[in-house]
């Protein structure tokens, strides 16, 4: 095995071997052999191992080595990318009390500054810099941001190495003055309460759990701070927020699939909590309150969710105001003085619809003028409004920022997203398509591509398909550097997901998971059979869950992919799954079964985790990459399944592993930085399309 000093003395000739060592469980009677166990520091979450980081490290270096070809191709890649940046940049800002709000991006800035001025008129004020506190980091990410009600001070919290777990502090805005007040692993939103003398915060446990709800009085030792909710259930996590009047502090604890509230004055965050609605099992639900009325937003009756009120006396009588049909899933709401807001998708595509408190039957519904679109509620903080700050875009369309006009039902247009190196949305073209899976389901399909394409040039597929996370057909500026090469762009909307729904999203979980691995190759076969491309023409992309679709798709059918490009990749699914000291695995079974005590889920997870059924059979080209902190899909996943698969593949393709040694589960941080790894990403596609010239 290579060394770290030889890697860097030389560039290696030959991909690193990783050594043998046979391990195996049992579970159910089942034993697992795993050669590759040993790639796992025991004492992780701190990585000392020499053997192991010896390993990365030769993994890294054959990265570079073979990647070293092709670098005027991914400086070029990166350039065009950030030529389609507006460096110097600005939100537009919003109204929250007595001042307006906005970010900033200066000319080659990474990070941005976060700004304000009085509504009375003054001058700007910087109340964050990201670039100054990111400054010797070779990672860095703000978690919270909060400024006090009475707008006087600010509480923020960064992780500055990708471990996911923050340090809070607080300064007087005025002054700069940092208070001694410092909160270190919280891993939550910071909410001011009790007057600006509290702040409501959760820590992370050593497993990375936020069980707990916690109250910090300003000028007190950390030690003093109240836990207001402690969660005992190890797969539930804990979070907090305020109401939208901002009378009551929201405290909710849920996993995947169930949840449970507690409402607490704001003002008095030591006065015994008021439970909304005892858990059941599958039942999630989301409240809001005003006038003493709750409005509730839960799935007890249709899995599609309603929109239920119950007065404050009694939270846990619900009537139904708007019920979900299996064509109308109703995703959210949001309260306002006057009105409130319902959000939803039908077959697919997002409303936003305007709702009166004594009228239901006047609805107001704001309409796009695309088939195919991203949108939705942007930031509104305040509680009396008559406009609505919302965000459009399409694959086709930059992001919009809008405006509604509550009084005579207008858009007005604030911004639109900017490409410095030009951009005609008349050359492309944007469908959706309904392909048919192997049992008849029709899957939706979006897809962006160049009018003057041919039909032999690639197509690129990206999927995710979990956690009922939807993948929605928004626009992508980096995307333009393999479509604008004459890359057909498509996005499977698969099981999984909750693109149609929640049945679509139960369809892809559990029992049901094959789906959505299936959903991915019937849609590239579909593609195919529509002239979109050939067989081997097709790239494809995923990350985390949507890593472990690139690699059961991958066991599945490896001749219809080009290239394959595996991020942070969850492949070792059984393993993690059987492991409950690890940080997320306890509220990862509701999602993925049980494998410790259901033998069922046991066997159904190994035949598909695709660490467990690599096989010896000729694979695609592979580029996968790893986080060393990365506290979700765990480093050695990835090392491991490449390990596997270096020993059984029969094919010469390429095989590469890049390990971000100082980064987590996001990558690189920086909004540049991060370009790198698209065009390495971008570099990797088109070489083993053979686009690389």
């Amino acid at each position: 095995m290579s060394n770290s000093s030889q890697s860097a003395l030389a560039a290696p000739t030959a991909a690193p071997v990783a050594a043998k060592k046979p391990a195996s469980i049992t579970h159910h009677g089942i034993t697992v052999t795993d050669d590759y166990a040993w790639l796992r520091d025991a004492g992780y979450p701190q990585v000392t191992d020499k053997e192991v980081l010896a390993h990365l490290e030769a993994e890294n270096a054959w990265f570079e080595a073979r990647m070293a070809p092709r670098k005027t191709l991914v400086d070029d890649l990166f350039k065009e990318m950030r030529a389609r940046i507006k460096e110097a940049d600005r939100s537009v800002p919003q109204k929250d009390g007595d001042y307006l709000y906005w970010i900033e991006f200066e000319e080659g800035a990474e990070y941005k500054k976060w700004w304000r001025k009085p509504v009375a008129g003054g001058d700007d004020e910087l109340i964050l810099d990201e670039v100054a506190l990111a400054a010797g980091h070779e990672y860095f990410r703000l978690g919270a941001l909060s400024v006090s009600n009475d707008g006087t001070m600010l509480a923020w919290s960064v992780d500055d190495n990708g471990s996911e777990r923050f340090t809070a502090r607080i300064k007087v805005i005025a002054t700069g003055e940092e208070l001694p007040d410092v909160i270190e692993g919280t891993l939550s939103s910071l909410v001011w309460v009790a007057g600006d003398k509290g702040l409501v915060y959760s820590l992370a446990n050593e497993n990375w759990r936020t069980d707990n709800a916690r109250l910090h009085w300003l000028g007190q030792p950390l030690e003093s701070d109240v836990e207001l909710y402690h969660e005992d259930d190890e797969g539930f996590r804990v979070g907090s927020s305020l109401s939208a009047n901002e009378k009551w502090l929201v405290i909710g604890t849920s996993d995947h699939e169930t949840s449970e509230t507690y409402l607490i004055p704001a003002h008095d965050p030591l006065a015994k909590p008021l439970l909304v609605k005892a858990r059941q099992d599958g039942v999630e639900y989301d409240v809001d309150e005003r006038e003493g009325m709750l409005y509730i937003h839960a799935n007890d009756t249709h899995e599609n969710f309603r929109i239920a009120t119950a007065p404050l006396e009694t939270p846990g009588e619900w009537t139904t105001l708007l019920e979900g049909t299996d064509d109308l899933y109703v995703t959210g709401f949001e309260l306002y003085r006057d009105f409130f807001v319902v959000e939803s998708r039908v077959r697919g595509l997002d409303t936003i619809e305007l709702r009166c408190y004594d009228d239901p039957s006047r609805i107001e519904p704001i309409t796009f003028p695309e088939a195919s679109y991203d949108a939705g509620l942007a930031d509104n903080p305040e509680w009396a409004v008559d406009k609505l700050r919302l965000t459009y875009e399409s694959m086709v369309s930059p992001a919009t920022v809008y405006d509604y006009h509550l009084a005579d039902k207008s858009l007005e247009v604030l911004k639109v997203q900017q490409i410095p190196s030009g951009y005609d949305a008349s050359l492309y073209e944007t469908q959706r398509l309904e392909i048919p899976a192997r049992d008849g389901t029709l899957v939706p399909v979006s897809i962006v591509y160049r009018k003057d394409r041919k039909a032999s040039d690639p197509l690129h597929l990206y999927g995710y398909g979990a956690y009922g996370m939807a993948m929605s057909p928004g626009f992508s500026t980096t995307r333009l550097s393999l479509v604008d090469r004459g890359f057909a762009y498509a996005i499977a909307h698969i099981r999984g997901g909750d693109d149609l729904g929640r049945g679509w999203y139960k369809a892809g979980k559990r029992e049901q998971r094959t789906n959505t691995f299936n959903d991915f190759v019937d849609v590239a076969k579909g593609l195919i059979e529509q002239g979109f491309t050939t067989p081997g023409r097709i790239s494809i992309s995923g990350g985390s869950a949507g890593g472990e679709l690139m690699g059961a798709v991958m066991n599945d059918a490896p001749e219809l992919w080009g290239a394959v490009v595996a991020h942070v990749p969850f492949v070792d699914v059984l393993n993690t799954m059987l492991d409950e000291t690890l940080p997320l695995t306890p509220g990862e079974w509701p999602e993925w079964g049980n494998p410790i005590e259901d033998k069922d889920a046991f066997e159904l997870i190994h035949s598909y985790s695709p660490y467990d059924q690599v096989k010896a059979q000729a694979y695609p080209p592979l580029l996968v990459t790893a986080g060393l902190n990365d506290p979700r899909v765990t480093y050695w996943e990835p090392a491991k399944w490449v390990a596997k698969l270096r020993e059984l593949k029969t094919d010469s393709n390429e095989l590469l592993l890049k390990t971000n040694m100082g980064a987590g589960h996001g990558g690189k941080s920086g909004r540049f930085q991060s370009l790198t790894e698209s065009a390495e990403e971008f570099a990797f596609i088109l070489w083993q399309l053979g686009m690389a010239a």
